[in-house]
């Protein structure tokens, strides 16, 4: 098995590293990693119904797309995530495979003290509070399983950054579970800093591992696949699955009602209703909206085009905005 313990904290980079690992490499595979604040949400979930878009976007929170399953979280300096890429055993359900890959990351942690185990499929708590959560996915047999371990993580980032606002949303997506949560700090009978943590954990764990350095051939690769894809708004959110959004607000025109459908990220379907008054019909408004990407930036520069106040008698471009969202 080989070992890499990562330094950078680039939340595109390092998730990009993750799909270079698992399809490039066939040798197994442990890492250790953190990133800078970012909310990384599961293959299968609606982006969108998982953050809260108003505070990711104030605090330069980035939102990035895995390639596991499972719900979202939330990634800062003080969580520290693990990897384990190994071939599949036969017959191994997923079950089997959460139990194999935290199996040595439990063990650690308890020999410095802390009572930790796996619960259910796929956490690991520390009492009844969970510290982490962990995915997996299998591409030709090859089983790629990770994890989060909260250290000293920000739990007022973590909590508002994830905070849901499903009212608005209506879809297929699978939901993150909302749990009690503890940092690892909180239970260790010798302080230790995050760094000296993943140092432990990398002697514990990785000890008979090589250390492995990326080639300059390796960094291009991953720097590629994330650019082309970690990175782009198609793959965190257009990937999304088809939703549902409504929203109703009261504006400078009145009340506007909100509501429109989205497949592959774009805008299909949209119905707007209220008692604000306006100058031109709202029908008119609708068709231009429709095929627009459901993101902020393109939501605003496609109503910044169309005159909004000609439909809503005097709403402003970002007041309108913000209803989509």
């Amino acid at each position: 098995m080989i070992f890499i313990f990562d330094k950078i904290l680039e939340p595109y980079f390092n998730l990009a590293e993750e799909e270079y690992l698992l399809k490039h490499f066939s040798e197994p595979v442990f890492r250790l990693w953190r990133n800078s604040a970012c909310v990384i949400i599961g293959k299968y979930q609606n982006a969108y119904s998982e953050i809260n878009v108003d505070y990711v976007r104030e605090h330069g929170i980035k939102v990035v797309r895995r390639l596991t399953g499972g719900g979202a979280v939330f990634h800062d300096p003080g969580n520290v995530n693990f990897t384990f890429i190994d071939a599949r055993n036969n017959n191994e359900d997923t079950s089997e495979m959460f139990r194999r890959f935290t199996a040595p990351v439990v063990s650690a942690l308890q020999a410095l003290g802390v009572d930790a185990h796996l619960s259910g499929r796929n956490d690991l708590l520390i009492g009844d509070r969970k510290f982490s959560g962990n995915a997996l996915c299998v591409d030709r047999n090859r089983v790629l399983q990770h994890g989060t371990l909260l250290f000293n993580s920000s739990m007022a980032d973590l909590g508002a950054a994830l905070k849901n606002r499903a009212i608005k949303y209506s879809d297929k997506a699978v939901k993150s579970n909302v749990s009690r949560v503890t940092n690892i700090s909180e239970h260790l009978k010798k302080p230790m800093t995050v760094e000296e943590f993943m140092a432990y954990l990398g002697d514990f764990v990785a000890k008979d591992c090589k250390l492995y350095e990326f080639t300059a051939e390796d960094i291009a690769a991953i720097e590629k696949l994330r650019d082309e894809k970690y990175s782009q708004q198609s793959w965190n959110f257009g990937s999304s699955p088809r939703y549902s959004f409504s929203n109703a607000a009261k504006l400078s025109c009145g009340v506007v009602e909100l509501s429109f459908s989205v497949e592959k990220g774009i805008i299909n379907q949209i119905h707007i209703a209220g008692d604000y008054f306006f100058t031109r019909p709202t029908e008119e408004f609708c068709e231009k909206m429709v095929g627009c990407q459901h993101d902020r930036k393109a939501i605003a520069g496609r109503i910044s085009e169309i005159a909004p106040g000609d439909y809503f008698a005097n709403v402003s471009c970002s007041e309108l905005t913000d209803l989509f969202f």
